[in-house]
């Protein structure tokens, strides 16, 4: 028995080896970016709220704007990355953009500049999103796609643990009092944010390649910026992905709500943290698994533990609990963001991908923002409870129509 796992321990080892060297670069670039982010976000909520005065309506306009902008931002640039034959060059704009602008959070005395950082944070996110997992796609086989998307998500969540430690560590140090810091002591801990991003961007000059692919003329085919260039099964997943992000409002709210259930504001980072952790090591077994039993089973999964969570966060009255639901909310993300993406390489070929991711995210984009603003409007009306409900029956409906989409990749269809 004990041969047994440690030859299953080998193989998984030699199916990690197996991945590419650019693989391998992004995966470390997304891991230093998200370091950067994470010193920030956990601690954005609470900056918002008690020393800014923005209401559960603002805290969403925010997050749910500026991740509309990034998705929507996804399309242009996938289809140019496409038409251009350049992945690199706008995944170095995008993390560039980045390191820029969020030392800006230091300097804000009002929450519509943190929504015009904020925004500006999350359109470098919109250039750099599909061209770099069309690149991270193109890298890779389809049967090891899952593998290294999951990887990619580990290493970015493996980020997010370590930002918040940051984080943690900063704002103990700077503020006379943890429990209760005031607006500069926290502008204080976002003026490191840009030091990670900074060194990723030397990872994406020096260790990233993008091999450009040569296509034969006879099967080279326009790239058209239109769903026609597309078929209905693709379509229809988009759809479905549409659909359960209206129940996908931004962390914020969690965050929130976790202060609500008597997680300390210093504690938030250390909360942030444990997500994170969850995240990346479900990340690693989700999309291996993806790879071996299928993507839809492990996309449904999550988003019925998805539903699960937002229902337990609707009646969530003490820390503990707040802390628990966290933990397991990290087992969804490890199911499905990778995943979801190794799904989107297998519906499509790979000169269209680029484009592809592109409307990927443009379905996530045009209802994340109505997702967090309807949420913020509903917890202010009705309270958080009906806010939380809301969302998970929501999530419910989107994994039913889940099974009506086929999965099979287009290489294998006749």
């Amino acid at each position: 028995m004990a041969q047994i796992e440690k030859t299953r321990k080998r193989r998984i080892w030699h199916r990690y080896r197996g991945l590419s060297p650019t693989v391998f670069a992004l995966s470390v670039v997304s891991f230093l970016n998200d370091t950067s982010s994470d010193i920030i976000y956990p601690l954005l909520p609470a900056f918002l709220a008690i020393t800014l005065g923005a209401t559960p309506f603002v805290i969403g306009l925010i997050e749910g704007f500026a991740e509309s902008v990034a998705s929507i931002l996804k399309l242009f640039s996938g289809y140019l990355s496409d038409k251009f034959g350049n992945r690199k060059f706008p995944v170095f704009l995008g993390y560039s953009l980045a390191a820029i602008v969020r030392p800006l959070l230091a300097f804000v005395t009002s929450w519509p500049q943190v929504l015009v950082v904020r925004m500006t944070d999350r359109i470098g996110k919109g250039i750099r999103g599909a061209p770099r997992d069309a690149l991270l796609a193109a890298t890779v086989h389809e049967s090891k796609r899952g593998l290294a998307f999951g990887f990619n998500r580990a290493a970015d969540h493996l980020g997010a643990v370590v930002g918040p430690i940051v984080a943690f560590l900063l704002l103990t140090y700077l503020a006379a009092d943890p429990a209760t810091p005031t607006a500069r002591e926290y502008q204080q801990v976002f003026l490191f944010a840009s030091i990670p991003v900074a060194l990723g961007l030397f990872v994406i000059v020096f260790f990233v390649r993008d091999e450009k692919k040569k296509v034969p003329e006879i099967d080279a085919i326009p790239i058209k910026f239109s769903l026609k260039a597309f078929d209905g099964n693709f379509t229809r997943f988009l759809g479905v992905i549409a659909l359960f992000t209206l129940s996908n409002s931004t962390d914020a709210f969690l965050l929130l709500r976790a202060e609500q259930t008597g997680v300390a504001p210093a504690m938030l980072p250390l909360l942030w943290m444990a997500l994170h952790f969850s995240k990346a090591f479900s990340s690693i077994i989700g999309g291996d698994l993806s790879d071996r039993i299928g993507r839809k089973r492990m996309i449904f999964t999550g988003w019925v533990i998805y539903a699960l969570v937002y229902a337990g966060f609707a009646y969530a009255d003490t820390a503990w609990q707040a802390w628990a639901l966290f933990i397991v909310y990290g087992l969804y993300f490890g199911l499905t963001e990778g995943v979801e993406k190794a799904l989107v390489a297998d519906l499509v070929t790979d000169e269209k991908r680029g484009t592809a991711f592109g409307f990927y995210n443009l379905a996530y984009g045009i209802t994340v923002f109505p997702a967090s603003l309807i949420f913020g409007l509903v917890w202010s009306k009705f309270g958080a409870t009906a806010a939380f409900l809301m969302s998970a029956m929501i999530s419910v409906i989107a994994a039913a129509c889940l099974m009506t989409i086929s999965t099979v990749p287009i290489a294998n269809r006749e």
